[in-house]
């Protein structure tokens, strides 16, 4: 049952609503090992407690809206684990339930939103960087569409399409989501004003506005210097609420298994996001409750705060963690 006493959509009609950071950084900071190919997806089996700590310390920052730790989970990749399927839908389940319980630690609206991380995200090569898999509309549709009903019989509030780094592969998340019954939002990730996989923002921002549930387009895991412009293009396009939620600026290096240059996150760009269109801002890799405290004073965003944000500032906040969500 939601813990939000109005769909996300009334909140971003009335302003603007802020989003957490990323998880696979607050788990770190926690001492998570984060190193299986299931990245933060092993501790809804290993470590349940810890990602409820980690989405608790960012509704104490202020977050509305908390991601679940189903970005890189896939039924494959549990089934590689000796996981069987019963027992996976059960994680994809707790995912959810981990979430709702940490926003029961306020008394305020927050929004528990499903992370469907990209196909690349499961392969752990880096892919959702690049997209352009191979694989068809078909094939991806067959991919994902376990994991979004598992989800959906979940109960979140939404879910999140996100770090999608192609048209080929949004087009198979929203068919794949539509009739699920819940709105969902749809992110890219992009890189010099295109899609990672080089088509034009335009087009790809005007397939998720011909979806009535679509109830957020934008952006997410790119350099924050890339969200204004991709924001302005989304709100012009698609006429819908904007998402934003960029990671510290700092590149992944996946064969090094390694972050590279220097972090360029500031919340203070968050004011220009929202002046050209952004209704839900966050942000992702390496961007910690420290930095959604801080987004949610810039703002005005979020709710009152009890206790210490937690956990490493936004930026650079150490480890290895790949990338994405997390």
């Amino acid at each position: 049952m939601s813990s939000a006493s109005r769909p996300l959509a009334a909140a971003l009609a009335a302003g603007t609503v802020l989003l957490d950071g990323g998880l696979s950084s607050q788990l770190e900071a926690q001492g998570c090992d984060l190193s299986d190919a299931l990245w933060s997806a092993r501790l809804l089996a290993d470590g349940p407690g810890q990602i409820e700590a980690a989405h608790t310390a960012y509704v104490r920052a202020g977050a509305q809206v908390l991601i679940t730790a189903g970005y890189q989970a896939s039924f494959e990749g549990f089934r590689r684990r000796g996981i069987a399927e019963a027992e996976a839908a059960g994680l994809f389940a707790r995912s959810v339930e981990l979430a709702r319980r940490a926003a029961g630690a306020v008394e305020r609206d927050v929004w528990v939103a499903a992370s469907v991380g990209p196909y690349g995200a499961v392969t752990a090569d880096g892919a959702e960087y690049r997209g352009r898999y191979g694989l068809s509309v078909r094939e991806l549709e067959r991919f994902h569409r376990p994991r979004i009903e598992a989800l959906a019989a979940a109960g979140p509030d939404v879910l999140a399409l996100e770090t999608v780094p192609d048209m080929v592969e949004a087009r198979a998340l929203l068919r794949t989501a539509e009739g699920c019954g819940l709105p969902v939002w749809l992110s890219y990730t992009v890189a010099g004003g295109w899609t990672r996989a080089g088509q034009p923002l335009e087009e790809a921002f005007a397939l998720a506005g011909a979806y009535d549930g679509v109830v957020a387009v934008g952006v997410n895991c790119c350099d924050p210097r890339e969200v204004e412009e991709a924001v302005r293009v989304a709100a012009e396009v698609t006429g819908k609420p904007v998402v934003a939620y960029p990671n510290s600026g700092e590149g992944w290096d996946a064969g090094g298994r390694g972050w590279t240059g220097g972090a360029t996150f500031d919340a203070g760009l968050a004011t220009a996001w929202r002046d050209a269109g952004a209704r839900l801002i966050g942000g992702c890799c390496r961007v910690g409750p420290a930095t959604v405290a801080q987004l949610a004073r810039v703002l005005g965003a979020g709710g009152p705060r009890s206790g210490p944000a937690g956990g490493a500032a936004g930026g650079a906040t150490g480890g290895t963690a790949g990338p994405g969500r997390g």
